[in-house]
């Protein structure tokens, strides 16, 4: 095999890699918008200005693009939640009380569109269930380990772990008003709640 060869080869591979991940970007933004049933292949070839062709060298069909879609928020979320609940130094209650602050004040719309219709997708498609069964099972789980740091017994901390996710996806679509100073100071108050430790009787 000559160098020459192996050099184009590399650059096919690396421009279909280049290729897939454009199409997954696109189809990523297209779930949030307009849900799994948006995620048609004229209507992404239109979006990012080229021809279906590309498409299908880089995919079998619209069911391989779907389950590539759901590989990768699979990944992308475990991968997220694994580097956040991290202690790095912190106290498990601090590092609960940073996820708190981190998705309460840097709202990311677009995220949560996506996890929304993910969701709404799941109720449909098993591998789409499996996807979303995963990431809840991890997000769970890892939450559920700084509890145990608290203190909390293993039921416990699942049980808190439960209401923690409850209060991080619910807060997001409750309105507290116009005043961010309010809802920061209520966010607070339920963060307080939500991260005590248990009380230990004086023997």
């Amino acid at each position: 095999m000559s160098i020459r060869y192996r050099i184009n080869n590399r650059e096919r591979q690396i421009e279909d890699e280049s290729g897939r991940g454009m199409w997954i970007e696109a189809g990523m933004k297209e779930i949030g918008r307009s849900g799994v049933e948006g995620v048609r292949v004229e209507v992404l070839a239109a979006h990012l200005g080229i021809t279906k062709g590309g498409f299908y060298r880089r995919f079998k069909d619209r069911r391989a693009l779907l389950d590539a879609l759901l590989q990768t928020w699979q990944r992308g979320r475990i991968a997220a939640i694994e580097k956040q609940t991290e202690l790095a130094g912190e106290r498990a209650g601090q590092r609960l009380k940073s996820l708190i602050q981190l998705y309460s004040e840097r709202l990311n719309p677009e995220a949560m569109a996506i996890e929304l219709a993910v969701r709404q997708w799941a109720r449909s498609d098993g591998v789409a269930s499996a996807a979303v069964e995963s990431v809840d099972a991890a997000r769970l789980s890892n939450v559920a380990q700084l509890y145990r740091r608290l203190g909390w017994s293993a039921e416990e901390a699942r049980a808190r772990a439960v209401l923690f996710y409850a209060f991080i996806f619910g807060q997001s679509l409750i309105f507290l008003g116009p005043s961010l100073r309010k809802r920061a100071s209520m966010t607070g108050a339920c963060a307080d709640i939500l991260i005590g430790e248990p009380a230990f009787e004086a023997k």
